[in-house]
């Protein structure tokens, strides 16, 4: 499992630049959750609390993370693009910050693969949140696509 999770923070540092301008890191994956996690110093915006585009990146790139494990584990080779995403902002984020991403059901896991085996491509819905010591600061719920590894990103 340690050698999965290398290769996936080396996965986002690659071939997500952006991963390493917010200082995103793989904190810990438990084969159900999975944990990124960014500092507030490299995300703060004119009010001192975490920017909205990071929180984003960071809930996002935790399902993209999931899916990149699951497809990994079930031995899948596709390409993931998000689809489209809804986001809820519910309260300031004021300290580095996490994101957690729930493996989703196994029924959902294996109509992904009997789908993607079938097809050659598939959809999931994964949801994502950040919280803080409130609670719930930022809900995240988005649609992924497998794709093809050599098919372009149209959907």
């Amino acid at each position: 499992m340690e050698q999965l999770l290398l290769e996936l923070q080396e996965t986002l540092r690659l071939e997500i630049p952006v991963t390493r301008h917010l200082g995103i890191t793989l904190e810990s994956y438990d084969e159900q959750r999975l944990v990124l996690s960014a500092p507030l110093a490299q995300n703060i915006n004119h009010k001192g609390t975490a920017f909205a585009g990071s929180l984003n990146a960071l809930v996002t790139l935790a399902g993209w993370g999931q899916l990149w494990l699951i497809l990994k584990e079930r031995q899948l080779h596709g390409k993931i693009v998000i689809q489209d995403s809804t986001n809820s902002y519910l309260l300031p984020v004021q300290s580095d910050f996490r994101a957690t991403c729930e493996r989703p059901s196994p029924t959902q896991v294996a109509r992904l693969e009997q789908t993607f085996r079938k097809h050659n491509r598939a959809r999931i819905e994964l949801q994502a949140e950040i919280r803080n010591e409130a609670g719930l600061a930022v809900s995240f719920k988005g649609r992924y696509v497998v794709l093809p590894p050599d098919e372009q990103d149209t959907l």
